[in-house]
């Protein structure tokens, strides 16, 4: 397979989706991850839509009082605006990846 820059991929490979304890279905580490590692975009507000649109990424990241995860907005152009979600820590491979959603 020739790679396509612009073939969308929902997660990068190092992340999946699994049952999760807290609620529902989660995001997991398929591998051990460093911390401060940019995961991707989860949240995307555009002109268009009311509120924020969602990827997989921000769709099945939980809440946890402790989280290993947090939010960063990377772009922010009048009322375009897009959040990486960023490791806090190091993730250990299985681990579930989470927010806190009161911060």
């Amino acid at each position: 397979m020739i790679f396509n820059k612009f073939y969308y991929k929902p997660l990068p490979e190092y992340l999946g989706i699994k049952k999760s304890d807290i609620e529902g279905y989660g995001i997991f580490a398929e591998a051990n991850l460093e911390g401060d590692l940019d995961l991707g975009a989860t949240h995307i507000k555009m002109p268009i839509y009311e509120g924020y649109v969602r990827t997989p990424l921000g769709g099945f990241l939980n809440h946890d009082d402790e989280p290993n995860c947090h939010l960063v907005k990377v772009y922010d152009w009048d009322d375009y605006k897009v959040f990486h979600a960023f490791t806090l820590r190091a993730i250990e491979f299985g681990e579930e990846l989470v927010l806190d959603y009161d911060r």
